[in-house]
């Protein structure tokens, strides 16, 4: 357990236990005893320990799981509704967020601005793979982060148009955007509150 806890220290940037502890307002005897192998410690100071060093506390206590807990860059925002919307152009990554399960090298994460998919969801991160791909045909009546041709990027519904190489993006709460060219589609993987 403490050479998990000294490794995750080192990991998250702090030279010394001393520092960790100063830190994050912890008794330095008592962070450095668990570090050192002198004292164990329980679930709720591992989970204390791995949300300041982004490690999984399963990890810490038993060896079981992911060390690191995985992160993935946040790129920007993404509109969920038809005027508030956000560009492609001038976004991050603006900082680095927790991943979530079956996460691949590919995935980001944006966050939903804009109360098109319900209230609820305003403020919440979505994740996707940024493969940059057309739309294909299983992608049809899923929820997708969409890239159009004016640079916006928004989170919607697939419908196809009855005009080829057009779609309908659907909104839970507003009308659709109907009969428009979309560059690029990915399926949203996850949705998690910020």
């Amino acid at each position: 357990m403490g050479d998990r806890l000294r490794q995750m220290r080192e990991r998250a940037g702090f030279e010394s236990a001393r520092s960790a502890a100063l830190a994050h307002d912890w008794r330095e005897s008592t962070y450095r005893a668990h570090e050192t192998g002198g004292r164990q410690f329980d679930l709720e100071q591992a989970r204390r320990y791995g949300r300041a060093f982004r490690a999984d506390p399963y990890w810490l206590l038993h060896g079981i799981g992911r060390g690191a807990v995985r992160r993935v860059p946040l790129m920007g925002y993404v509109g969920a509704g038809s005027e508030a919307h956000y560009y492609m152009t001038a976004q991050g990554p603006l900082e680095m967020v927790d991943a979530p399960e079956g996460a691949t090298d590919s995935t980001v994460a944006l966050e939903i601005r804009g109360e098109s998919l319900g209230e609820l969801f305003d403020g919440w991160l979505v994740y996707y793979d940024d493969v940059r791909s057309p739309v294909t045909e299983d992608l049809l009546g899923q929820l997708c982060v969409v890239g159009l041709a004016d640079d916006r990027v928004l989170i919607k519904k697939l419908r196809q148009s009855a005009t080829p190489g057009l779609y309908h993006l659907i909104s839970q709460t507003e009308g659709p955007i109907t009969d428009v060219a979309v560059l690029w589609a990915a399926r949203v993987k996850h949705l998690a509150a910020r």
